[in-house]
């Protein structure tokens, strides 16, 4: 790749914002992504705390135990770059006004655990943000079977999901698979934001 085009995605990367709605296995392990990829500003929202299961497959370690996720997603991001402007913002995202913290995001990450909040998420902000790109998730569930996750496009939502995949309740959550997910959401933010530089 030649330096000038180095610079122009350097640059454009540097200039951008993403939300991520959830800091447990997809948002922490995006948010990561994203900030090693050079992304400018990250806009984490969630209320939650780290409990010693969430070491399994959440982007934490054993000394933040009892921090809030997003204090501590933070802390990491900070330390792979402590040029990244992060905002974090503890709240439990509510019917009717979940569009509130990503009105200045150029594409939003959901990354959400109950299948129900998904949905009102991904409507909400598809109504209220018509030009807002986002990019959801589904099928986490299980290990192996990666060549059957793939994208779903519908207008401004892209979906990367397994179809086949079990619900969580009647499977279980690995690392890997999580993880991969996560990171395909976070190469489809990419993609979305260089647009032409993919």
């Amino acid at each position: 790749m030649n330096e000038q085009k180095l610079k122009k995605i350097k640059q454009r990367l540097e200039e951008s914002t993403v939300g991520i709605a959830g800091a447990g296995g997809l948002g922490s392990n995006a948010a990561v992504a994203l900030a090693r990829a050079g992304i400018g500003r990250l806009i984490l929202v969630d209320f939650d705390k780290i409990e010693r299961s969430n070491l399994a497959r959440q982007y934490y370690f054993l000394d933040q135990l009892g921090k809030n996720k997003v204090d501590a997603l933070k802390e990491n991001i900070k330390k792979i770059n402590p040029l990244i402007k992060v905002e974090t913002i503890k709240v439990k995202l509510e019917k009717g006004e979940m569009e509130k913290p990503f009105k200045d995001a150029d594409v939003i990450i959901e990354a959400l655990d109950d299948a129900n909040i998904k949905k009102e998420f991904i409507e909400e902000i598809l109504k209220k943000l018509p030009d807002t790109p986002i990019v959801g998730a589904s099928g986490l569930s299980g290990y192996g079977n990666s060549d059957r996750i793939k994208t779903v496009r519908c207008g401004k939502l892209l979906m990367c999901y397994d179809e086949r995949a079990k619900s969580c309740d009647d499977d279980i959550l690995m690392a890997p698979r999580v993880a991969l997910i996560a990171n395909w959401e976070a190469n489809l933010a990419l993609e979305i934001i260089l647009g032409e530089d993919k």
